[in-house]
């Protein structure tokens, strides 16, 4: 997961929450070998990340930058909840954010793309996240259809950059999480989700790109 023996962390969190979520971000900060987790000492030091990758295609600035994406999405999975940042593995890659890990419910998996859509320079979050056998959907099937449908309808639409969308579909009740470049863009994805047959509902946490982020 994140380097910490979850067992133990989520023991601690059951009998002390507050001194559990002060342990976990102090094993964060010190597993990026930080002084305090800031954009600034992010960049200084993750030193040996940077040069261990710095032959990559991303190059040095590629890299701390990647590394300052994962370290504020940490903290807000953390900020959010410890379980929800200890179920939750993540990888950056270039500003594309790969989640994947078990986590208990539909309503966790959202939480975590919500925040994962947070720091700026996300390009994409790409969300493999796998539900408890407690937390599976009453009708999976249907709802892996809809989101299929509609990442169908996003990519035939040139005026869409599906890239930026992240879609998640509940017992029928559409989420759209991510960031669109104008209101039209924003309207249209909007709207092709209410096409689709079965939903029942839409619920868009769209964000303009222009604008400040949530939580920022």
């Amino acid at each position: 997961m994140h380097g910490v023996p979850s067992l133990k962390v989520k023991a601690l969190i059951g009998k002390n929450p507050g001194f559990a979520v002060a342990v976990v971000l102090a094993l964060i900060c010190g597993a990026l070998a930080l002084a305090a987790c800031s954009p600034t000492t992010v960049a200084v030091g993750a030193g040996a990340t940077v040069g261990a990758t710095a032959v990559q295609d991303r190059g040095v600035d590629g890299a701390a930058s990647d590394t300052w994406i994962r370290a504020e999405i940490n903290q807000r999975l953390l900020a959010h909840s410890g379980s929800l940042f200890l179920d939750v593995n993540l990888q950056v890659q270039n500003g594309r954010v790969l989640l994947s890990g078990t986590v208990p419910n539909p309503e966790a998996r959202i939480a975590a793309v919500r925040i994962a859509w947070l720091p700026d320079s996300v390009r994409e979050v790409i969300n493999e996240m796998e539900l408890s056998e407690d937390g599976a959907f009453s009708d999976y099937a249907r709802d892996r259809w809809i989101v299929t449908r509609l990442r169908a309808k996003l990519l035939g639409d040139k005026a869409v950059n599906s890239l930026n969308i992240s879609i998640e579909s509940v017992n029928q009740s559409v989420y759209l999480i991510g960031v669109a470049h104008s209101e039209d863009e924003l309207t249209r994805v909007v709207g092709h989700a209410k096409d689709v047959p079965y939903v029942r509902r839409v619920v868009s946490y769209l964000t303009l790109k222009a604008r400040s982020r949530e939580g920022s």
